[in-house]
């Protein structure tokens, strides 16, 4: 049986698939049809039958890479306008200090940093995607003049790897395509 934070994680999933086809719908919407997947009536009840997390510890709800920026409006060009992450949130201790903010696209999200002790410069961020033919067509109709991915067949998947401005990798994986 799977446990209550792997459904969770499905519910997570799901919307995640169905937004990068344009399809939006709540969390507690994908909470339910998880449930009734799993043969419960309702996510409630789900909840309540489902094996807890692991003995001992807490539990993982998810992971955000911070990568290491040094220029807020290239950030901005690179992770919005071309890759298509919407901005979250930001923060500045104040407003003369560094930037920190999250940007986020179908589920996953990415913090960017101008800290300096947060993330090293020519991180790598490995994001398993479906649909990514259908991304890379997206970038590639963008005509970005800094970056022109090319996807890469290898034996853990379909990728395509962009540079952003400061010399970081994402890794954009369809793993078993």
């Amino acid at each position: 049986m799977i446990s209550h934070d792997q459904a969770k994680s499905m519910a997570r999933n799901l919307r995640a698939a169905l937004g990068a086809d344009g399809i939006n719908i709540p969390h507690a919407k994908a909470l339910e049809l998880v449930a009734a997947s799993l043969g419960f009536a309702d996510w409630n009840t789900a909840a309540a039958r489902l094996k807890g997390n692991a003995p001992g510890g807490g539990c993982f709800t998810g992971c955000h890479p911070i990568i290491r920026i040094f220029d807020v409006a290239k950030a901005r060009e690179f992770y919005c306008d071309f890759l298509g992450f919407s901005v979250v949130f930001e923060h500045r201790h104040a407003e003369d200090l560094p930037l920190y903010m999250a940007v986020e696209r179908a589920g996953v999200q990415l913090h960017l940093s101008e800290h300096h002790n947060d993330a090293s410069p020519g991180s790598n961020a490995f994001i398993p995607t479906t649909k990514l033919r259908a991304f890379h067509r997206e970038l590639s109709e963008k005509r970005y003049a800094f970056n022109r991915p090319d996807l890469e067949k290898l034996p853990w998947g379909l990728q395509m790897q962009v540079h952003d401005p400061f010399g970081n990798r994402l890794r954009f994986c369809e793993q078993g395509a």
